[in-house]
């Protein structure tokens, strides 16, 4: 998994140029889910052939990962991306069922790795953890200052080797823009920069969802920078109440 995650939520009809442009700036992770209301996954697909064709980036090179969604959480007057009426196998409202059906899927090769995202009860990660036959490889989550940042569910991530993803990394956090703005002039790098190195810094994945050419070009650079002083980590960690 690359140290950040290009996200395609509410692209709409520009995903495939988003997506293109974001691979050839150079991310090498991609976010997208079965959820016409927020996403297209079939323009993705059609940025993943024009990537190949076109400028010659095979997608073995790409980290690829999609997410189910449930019937509540699809757009019921829009296209839907599976049939509702069909079987549990093939769709679920139940976390269990649907994490037992795509294990299968690992066990065909269909898929390579499983996560979550959306997961914020401690109790019900640790459950699934404890559950899973194929452990559990990632949990993607809103990492701001609304669920003060989500320090219990990391915590647990830590602890089991799980990779943390973030997202609403930057829009999320308004109140921290000043501070990281003032962090961030004294390593030369903007207040994005600042948050996402941050985010590095703790094992943390995040997912950028710019539109701006030049802010992918930072977004990538951020993991070639020189690492922020321990003094000024451990300030960030006491105002965002990291334990």
């Amino acid at each position: 998994m690359p140290n950040i995650v290009y996200g395609c939520a509410w692209k709409k009809e520009a995903t495939t140029r988003l997506v293109v442009q974001a691979v050839k700036t150079g991310f090498r992770g991609i976010d997208v889910a079965c959820q016409w209301k927020h996403y297209r996954e079939d323009l993705v697909g059609e940025a993943l052939r024009e990537l190949k064709t076109q400028h010659g980036i095979a997608r073995e090179s790409l980290w690829i990962q999609t997410k189910f969604t449930s019937v509540g959480g699809q757009d019921l007057s829009g296209p839907m991306p599976y049939d509702p009426a069909a079987p549990v196998n093939e769709q679920s409202t139940g976390n269990a069922k649907a994490w037992r059906t795509l294990e299968g899927f690992v066990d065909d090769g269909v898929i390579k790795q499983l996560g979550i995202s959306n997961i914020y009860q401690p109790e019900l990660l640790e459950a699934l953890i404890s559950e899973a036959r194929i452990p559990v490889s990632v949990v993607q989550n809103r990492w701001y200052q609304g669920n003060a940042w989500d320090w219990d569910i990391y915590n647990i991530c830590q602890s089991h080797g799980i990779r943390y993803q973030s997202f609403w990394t930057l829009s999320g956090s308004p109140a921290l823009m000043p501070t990281l703005a003032k962090l961030g002039r004294k390593y030369d790098l903007t207040a994005a920069q600042t948050l996402f190195k941050l985010a590095q810094t703790w094992n943390i994945t995040p997912l950028s969802g710019t539109q701006n050419k030049l802010h992918m070009e930072q977004d990538i650079a951020v993991e070639h920078k020189p690492p922020l002083e321990d003094a000024d980590v451990q300030e960030m960690a006491r105002l965002m109440g990291k334990p």
